[in-house]
């Protein structure tokens, strides 16, 4: 009965897992209660309380967090006018959009945009830097799901990662969830674009279809703490390579960087989320 109790959650999780696929894919399209219950293959009437003991989170929930995510790239990356953005996120009006961005990210979409067009985060001027801190960094295994396109748009990846590890019981401790970012998306094509998702697992977890097991060796690393929304963390990059790195004496080592996070956005502020953005250095 057990074995037949497990099977069924981890069918429950990769129903899931196609949910989230589909909304990630298609935030402009049929979300509808029918379409996502036909998508998962769940009864209409229990698809919601699933989708929730699940993700931790409701459709809703998950629809919301996605299209004001995608909201704050457009208003940093772009010049589409306030009213195509607001209706984009699921707004009438750009009062309304006003009224949510505000909420979670601390500040209204005006002045977001302003201050993220260019990318400034920390001041207007370019002496204003956060600090650098170098130190030793542990060694972690991860439980990997890859992505391959906008870094922006990485949550997915982590989503699929949330519910494999629901579904597997990962979650009865704490664990480090980390992203590993292999390209310059300065230099690398937008779609090429490789990184990584990641949660800290021991290294005999078994893993899943899609889940690859990655290592991040010990050894020393450049930190910088960033406060805010994941938009800002382009910045934070040129600051670690551009300002701080040719100037400091150290040289950085041959793994990616990655980044650590601290809280997540599914019950954090966007304006409230902590990163370390870290650079593995040699020695």
């Amino acid at each position: 009965m057990l074995q037949t109790k497990t099977k069924t959650r981890f069918e429950y999780g990769r129903r899931v897992e196609r949910v989230v696929a589909h909304i990630a894919d298609n935030l402009d399209g049929d979300l509808s209660l029918e379409r996502l219950a036909e998508i998962a293959c769940f009864s209409p009437y229990h698809f919601h309380r699933i989708y929730r003991s699940i993700l931790g989170e409701t459709v809703a929930d998950t629809v919301r967090r996605l299209r004001l995510h995608r909201a704050a790239s457009e208003l940093a990356r772009s010049t589409y006018p306030m009213e195509r953005i607001a209706r984009r996120a699921g707004y009438n009006s750009v009062e309304a959009f006003t009224r949510a961005f505000s909420s979670g990210h601390g500040e209204p979409p005006g002045a977001f945009r302003t201050r993220f067009t260019p990318f400034q985060p920390f001041g207007t001027g370019d002496d204003i830097m956060l600090p650098v801190t170098v130190k030793q960094f542990d060694g972690v295994h991860l439980a990997t799901v890859a992505h391959r396109g906008d870094y922006q748009n990485i949550g997915t990846a982590f989503d699929k990662l949330g519910v494999w590890a629901s579904t597997h019981g990962l979650f009865d401790r704490p664990r480090r969830m980390i992203g590993i970012y292999y390209d310059d998306p300065g230099s690398v094509p937008e779609s090429q674009l490789r990184s990584d998702a990641g949660l800290e697992v021991d290294p005999a977890t078994p893993l899943g279809d899609g889940i690859a097991l990655r290592q991040i060796s010990a050894g020393r690393v450049a930190t910088i703490l960033y406060k805010g929304p994941y938009t800002g963390l382009e910045e934070v990059y040129h600051q670690l390579y551009h300002d701080w790195l040719p100037g400091s004496g150290e040289e950085a080592s041959n793994q990616p960087a990655f980044e650590t996070y601290l809280n997540t956005p599914r019950d954090t502020p966007p304006s409230e989320l902590l990163t370390e953005v870290n650079l593995p250095l040699k020695g």
